[in-house]
């Protein structure tokens, strides 16, 4: 049988204890910097013709500027004891296009980016245990937090329900139990709570972001093209019981073309309008804000007519005791916000922080008759510490607090255990039973007993000695291919 102490002594290498920290902010500035960029694309101005054009970015190696001009690199130790934040400069591409002419590629200096100990950006990467005392490190030191003005800085894993997945349950309205089903959209940084619910009478209704109150769901899927009574039927579902169902929404319906369920939601969303307005904004509504991981292109809206159906599907079954309840405390139904989530977060509120100064700049520029410079325009703090501020204080954007806090170093165990914490967003005053309890699912993931007394009892929790966590694909066209090749026909939006 294998010595479990080889096992554990492998396990317990100065690389694998928080390499879920340094693997994610790796990742963070591998892809999620570009991709942040690539979905900005372009600063539009109010100058006619004249728009600034994007390309790579790139982060260079920590330095600080001394105060007689110079650049130096930086080190962790240096930044602790002279009370500095351990910060890369961020180089990005960017072009002037005027009319047909673009202007000279320029890399412009957009500010600061606070760098994680050991990442592969970091300056102790790759030396060896030798030359990082010489530094004034410790060899054994893990790394995975941050040095923010002198003070060490340690992100919190943030445990989350599944973004676009399917959830129903039971509900309580007039002390009556109704069938829910909900799903969190969410699209570059964006959460969308959709709810379809099954009221008095089998009547479906559906609530989503920037609409008040709630749509019927015919009323719905009409504007979203599927217009036919039976295209509406074949789309939820071929169950006998379930049809019996969508013929009493059928029948309750408010409208029956798609030009007036338009019209329907635009008087919900431009009341008092004229009526032209009132049908593009509920065309904009029903693209931005309904279901946006699908797509927000018109394109899209059979797909979201078509994913509504399959929540009106798993609501009609709950009522119908065809399926259960869903379990949110399964493991299953949960994903992990890592430090390199967080900063793309966070980056990505403080590069369009950035691109509107950039615009402002350049029109108040053009408007003195100035050359337009991207150099001379782009302001470096601007971004440098909208980056900062959350991580010295732990106020994240989305409203949440406590993401960072300051790493426990009573010893080398508590430092351990600080990196591999794990908090729910639950609020700490409200009982949450079942969300405290020791849920089976956890099992080789949590650590059972090491959790807080108190209010924080069961919503702070640790990793679990051997726990390896798996990450999403970024890529779905390899797995389109094969449903494809399975026999799944394509509707149009994104598989996500």
């Amino acid at each position: 049988m294998l010595d479990r102490n080889i096992l554990y002594s492998s396990y317990f290498t100065r690389d694998k204890l928080v390499h879920h920290h340094i693997n994610s902010f790796n990742d963070f500035i591998d892809k999620g910097l570009q991709k942040v960029i690539d979905e900005v694309g372009l600063i539009e101005t109010n100058i006619e013709n004249t728009y600034v054009k994007l390309g790579k970015i790139r982060v260079e190696k920590p330095m600080v500027r001394e105060a007689d001009g110079s650049i130096e690199r930086l080190y962790p130790n240096d930044a602790r004891l002279r009370n500095l934040t351990y910060s890369s400069p961020i180089k990005l591409e960017m072009t002037i296009v005027e009319g047909e002419t673009e202007k000279d590629l320029v890399e412009a200096d957009i500010g600061y980016l606070p760098i994680m100990l050991n990442s592969k950006i970091c300056n102790l990467s790759g030396l060896s245990a030798d030359e990082m005392i010489t530094y004034g490190e410790d060899p054994s030191d893990p790394g995975g937090y941050f040095v923010v003005n002198g003070s060490e800085r340690v992100i919190m894993t943030l445990e989350d329900l599944a973004p676009n997945k399917i959830l129903v349950e039971y509900n309580q309205r007039y002390d009556e139990n109704i069938e829910v089903t909900k799903v969190f959209s969410q699209r570059q940084g964006y959460r969308s709570l959709v709810i379809v619910e099954r009221g008095r009478r089998s009547i479906l209704e559906v609530s989503f972001p920037s609409v008040s109150g709630r749509i019927n769901f015919v009323t719905l899927l009409r504007s979203l093209g599927l217009e036919t009574d039976m295209d509406i039927v074949k789309s939820v579902s071929d169950n006998p019981e379930i049809i019996k169902f969508m013929l009493e929404n059928l029948e309750e319906a408010e409208v029956s073309s798609m030009d007036e369920a338009l019209e329907k939601i635009g008087s919900r969303v431009a009341a008092g309008q004229a009526k032209e307005y009132q049908k593009k904004r509920a065309t904009y509504v029903l693209d931005r804000y309904l279901l946006p991981h699908i797509g927000v292109e018109e394109k899209d809206r059979y797909a979201k007519a078509l994913f509504l159906s399959r929540m009106a599907e798993a609501c009609f079954e709950l009522a119908l005791s065809k399926r259960g309840e869903d379990d949110k405390d399964h493991y299953s139904n949960k994903r992990l916000k890592l430090s390199g989530d967080l900063m793309e977060d966070l980056f990505r509120v403080a590069f369009n922080r950035l691109t509107r100064d950039i615009k402002y700049q350049l029109e108040r520029a053009s408007m003195r008759n100035r050359d337009l410079n991207v150099v001379t325009t782009v302001r470096a703090d601007v971004l440098t510490e909208r980056m900062i501020h959350p991580l010295a204080t732990g106020n994240w954007v989305g409203g949440r607090t406590g993401v960072s806090q300051l790493l426990d170093r009573t010893d080398y165990m508590a430092t351990l255990s600080h990196l591999r914490r794990v908090i729910s967003p639950l609020s700490r005053s409200q009982p949450h039973f079942e969300a405290r309890d020791l849920h089976a699912t956890q099992w080789g993931r949590i650590c059972p007993s090491e959790t807080p007394e108190g209010p924080n009892c069961g919503l702070v929790k640790n990793f679990a000695q051997g726990v390896e966590l798996s990450k999403g694909i970024d890529d779905s066209e390899d797995i389109k291919k094969i449903l494809m090749d399975l026999g799944v026909i394509s509707v149009g939006g994104s598989i996500g």
